[in-house]
């Protein structure tokens, strides 16, 4: 899962590096300084402080976050967060091989939960890239690790995190000439935050140090 990343209109007003929580970091309820989006809610503090940029390399865990980041799309990334053990079961935990088997009677059966986002495209994305991280003959973690890193300096401010990268416009080119769909730079980049492939905690974010990714100092 991503931070809930950078564009603005499109992506979550609270956590989004382009939303209404502009500057520095801020103080969290224990005092110590963190990504302001953080502080917005105590399911973001948590999300900020156990897993955001921490890194996932494994293929389930990857389809996962490229999944919620496709669900994520035009929603708040709250939305997304607290339905996540929705998504979960609903997916089977998002193993990739039982999803690229899901058939129509998923598709309908997903439809008809109310506990998750009910989006036909999305629902077919999901199943889509189950079957075309199958076909990768190294795996989707090695695929999607070979553009990590690329950051020249920590961010000091909301304002210095883009929205999206050459790397994740790369990332994104090569997911879709894999198969993939409902993946462009933005969900990319989100993705590449989410999973430790660059690490935007700011600068004085007291994240910012624990050896999320050895990629960006």
């Amino acid at each position: 899962m991503s931070p809930p990343p950078g564009a603005a209109a499109a992506r979550d007003p609270g956590p989004g590096p382009s939303g209404p929580l502009p500057g520095g970091p801020a103080a969290g309820p224990d005092g110590q300084r963190r990504c302001p989006w953080s502080v917005a809610s105590a399911d973001y503090l948590a999300y900020h402080d156990q897993e955001w940029g921490r890194p996932v390399r494994d293929d389930a865990g990857l389809f996962e976050r490229l999944c919620l980041e496709a669900f994520q799309s035009g929603l708040s990334w709250l939305t997304i967060l607290r339905k996540r053990e929705n998504f979960r079961a609903a997916f089977r935990g998002f193993d990739i091989d039982l999803v690229a088997g899901f058939g129509a009677a998923d598709v309908a059966r997903l439809l008809a939960d109310a506990s998750i986002v009910r989006n036909r495209a999305k629902i077919a994305a999901a199943i889509r890239n189950a079957r075309a991280a199958q076909r990768l003959p190294r795996g989707l973690a090695d695929l999607v690790w070979r553009y990590a890193g690329g950051q020249a300096a920590p961010p000091v401010t909301l304002a210095d995190v883009p929205a999206w990268t050459p790397g994740s416009k790369a990332l994104a080119r090569e997911l879709k000439s894999q198969g993939f769909g409902f993946i462009g730079p933005v969900t990319a980049y989100a993705t590449m935050q989410a999973c430790g492939l660059v690490n935007d905690h700011l600068a004085a974010c007291c994240r910012r140090d624990l050896g999320l990714t050895g990629d960006a100092a």
